[in-house]
């Protein structure tokens, strides 16, 4: 009989979003006339923009014709894509790159899991408390990991908790890390880092030879024009650090699939003997065994948003989502709830009243209010007695879902 990989027995729950399915299918099965509000996972509501509809529709007849015909693309994704991200979105960033430093993928989901490919089991990783449950439970799930505590702290991981007293920032870790997850705008809280907070940051890796695995998946929703967009924009980043971007929230891909890492030629890590590795052809040497690449009519979409009329629809459906955000952070103050985020990210992160937890708040909300959210401990211990909201959502329903809380907990 096979043998399984053990590590997946550490995991102690189901994975968080599975879980809010899980009980939102059994309240609307025992209540089918209930008008569920779903603002817990952060899935896109609004239709795909014009420009890159059609550009789809395109791509997708160039199929139909020998002569337009595509079969396998690049692994690394084709240069009409990079070049133009490179061009629109990164150079007016005052961050140069090249081509080859670019890598299209299907998801930075996936990417965030899978470039610990890369990577020895023996680096020392450090993650923030909350956090996206990808980062911790991949490396919980690849071996990297001991067994999870009484709190869900997993032995051999360094968490940095991100707490209401310290602005929900990650502090610098006291002992030797090797790997560092950082999230701006921050999945679940959202937080964003000043140039300053982030040189801190770039100033340690290198200090410390130690790598920052960047996650800047909501970096298009930013609204403060201090607050950078990417790593890349702090000195000496190209040096220790590597980035993950998608166009899932940014332009309404989360069925579509498309994202991009980017690995500075810069980057290295090191062998069993010492010797110093370029991780940028680590990555291409993954990528192109265990990726076919993404699909030419999704690359051609993708490449569509940042065409002018493609970023003037697309800017308006962030601006929709950032409206949305704006009403709930109101509504709930107003109803006498503490309230972060929602200004530079589309997540409004609260403490849940009354002293409930936060899957007791899930379940009053669901069953009260009939609205769906995200507990704050299914991102970790620190999330505990905190609650997210997604801004992802009809206007109508934003609205409607706010006046339900307001008139429960006013």
């Amino acid at each position: 009989m096979a043998r399984i990989n053990d590590s997946y027995l550490k995991l102690k729950a189901g994975y968080l979003f599975p879980e809010i399915g899980r009980r939102v299918k059994n309240f609307a099965e025992a209540n089918p006339n209930a008008k569920i509000i779903r603002l817990g996972i952060g899935d896109v509501t609004r239709p795909l923009a014009p420009a890159v509809l059609e550009a789809f529709h395109q791509a997708v007849d160039d199929l139909g014709r020998g002569e337009s015909f595509h079969g396998y693309g690049p692994e690394q994704g084709y240069d009409f894509l990079i070049n133009v991200i490179i061009d629109k979105v990164y150079k007016p960033l005052g961050v140069s790159l090249k081509s080859s430093e670019v890598f299209i993928s299907d998801g930075s989901k996936c990417d965030t899991a899978n470039i610990l490919d890369i990577f020895d089991l023996g680096n020392k990783v450090a993650l923030g408390d909350p956090v996206y449950p990808v980062y911790n439970d991949t490396n919980v799930m690849v071996g990297r990991s001991g067994e999870a505590d009484e709190k869900g702290y997993y032995e051999g991981l360094v968490y940095m908790p991100c707490l209401e007293e310290n602005g929900f920032l990650p502090e610098l870790p006291q002992e030797q890390v090797d790997l560092i997850y950082l999230c701006f705008p921050n999945n679940p809280t959202g937080t964003v880092a000043s140039k300053a907070e982030l040189k801190k940051w770039v100033d340690f890796a290198l200090e410390k030879n130690a790598l920052i695995l960047f996650d800047a998946a909501y970096e298009a929703f930013i609204t403060e024009a201090d607050i950078p967009r990417s790593i890349f924009e702090i000195p000496g980043a190209e040096k220790c650090s590597i980035e993950f971007r998608s166009f899932s929230k940014t332009s309404g891909f989360t069925g579509v699939r498309c994202a991009l890492t980017v690995i500075p030629d810069g980057v290295f890590g090191t062998n069993n003997n010492g010797e110093k590795i370029q991780l940028n052809k680590l990555w291409n040497r993954r990528q192109s065994t265990k990726f076919n690449g993404v699909s030419y009519p999704v690359q051609k979409a993708a490449a569509a948003v940042y065409s002018e009329e493609g970023w003037k629809q697309v800017k308006e459906t962030i601006d929709y989502y950032m409206e949305n955000a704006r009403i709930i952070c109101e509504g709930l103050k107003q109803a006498g709830l503490s309230v972060y985020g929602g200004v530079n990210a589309p997540y409004i992160w609260l403490k849940t009243p009354q002293g409930l937890s936060s899957w007791d708040f899930f379940d009053k909300l669901l069953n009260e209010c009939h609205v769906v959210g995200t507990p704050g401990s299914g991102f970790g211990p620190s999330g505990e007695g905190y609650f997210r909201l997604s801004a992802f959502g009809d206007r109508e329903n934003i609205q409607e879902a706010v006046t339900r809380i307001k008139t429960k907990f006013t």
